[in-house]
């Protein structure tokens, strides 16, 4: 094989680990773009020096292939956290596993395999989300229609950074995205209100309960509140 075919399969692998990651960094998940591309291309690479770095009556091409199935499992296992009696992460974790095989099959020179495989993931992540709502039986998410929420947090100053990244790491952990995120002055001297903007497909009022009684436990935050376009007026919670 020469550098040319050997170039062509690494720039598939990270082109098809990039349109799987575009789905997941789009919905905010821990592991999107870059990970995704990585993911690919880490495996398009293995597949290579497993194909073209060994000779000999002794050498065995498949066996660092082959590794790169069980390996991609402790990098699933990173993107996997059990908050209370909920497991978060699967999904992720299963699209890391898909986006090595697509990297494998590029670096295979399956070409069309790993394009039907990369169309068969996005394709899952996307339209089988709706078709597991309609099947899953949740009876206290409300109304199945988009909805807003907000958050309004109370930090000192010199903590407002801090609380910023606390609220952008514990809202991406439901499934809702994150639209804007923002300070403002609250009137009282050295304090700084920090809000974000959440939309979400459907209202789900105990991931937001969740999310700000995680948020509550912070010492740096002196009062949080939430609220939806549903109910318009703000839910405080103890802080």
């Amino acid at each position: 094989m020469n550098t040319v075919e050997m170039v062509l399969r690494l720039g598939a692998g990270i082109g098809l680990g990039t349109a799987i990651g575009l789905e997941r960094q789009y919905r905010a998940r821990m592991a999107g773009l870059r990970t995704n591309a990585l993911v690919a291309v880490g495996a398009t690479l293995f597949v290579l020096l497993s194909a073209n770095g060994f000779s000999g009556a002794t050498a065995d091409p498949t066996r660092v292939a082959a590794q790169i199935v069980s390996g991609i499992g402790f990098l699933g296992a990173g993107v996997i956290m059990r908050d209370g009696l909920n497991v978060r992460g699967l999904n992720t974790a299963a699209t890391l596993w898909c986006s090595a095989a697509v990297g494998a099959l590029a670096g295979a020179g399956m070409f069309t395999v790993a394009l039907a495989g990369t169309v068969l993931v996005v394709v899952v992540n996307v339209a089988l989300r709706a078709a597991g709502r309609v099947v899953d039986r949740r009876p206290d998410t409300g109304d199945e229609h988009p909805t807003t929420y907000t958050f309004v947090a109370v930090t000192r100053d010199e903590q407002e950074a801090h609380v910023r990244a606390l609220l952008v790491q514990s809202l991406t952990r439901t499934e809702f995205r994150v639209r804007s995120i923002g300070s403002s002055n609250t009137g009282t001297k050295g304090h700084v209100e920090v809000r974000a903007e959440l939309i979400g497909d459907q209202r789900d009022d105990r991931q937001m309960e969740s999310a700000v009684s995680r948020l509550s436990l912070e010492p740096s935050i002196t009062s949080i509140r939430w609220a939806s376009d549903d109910h318009p007026e703000a839910q405080p919670a103890d802080t």
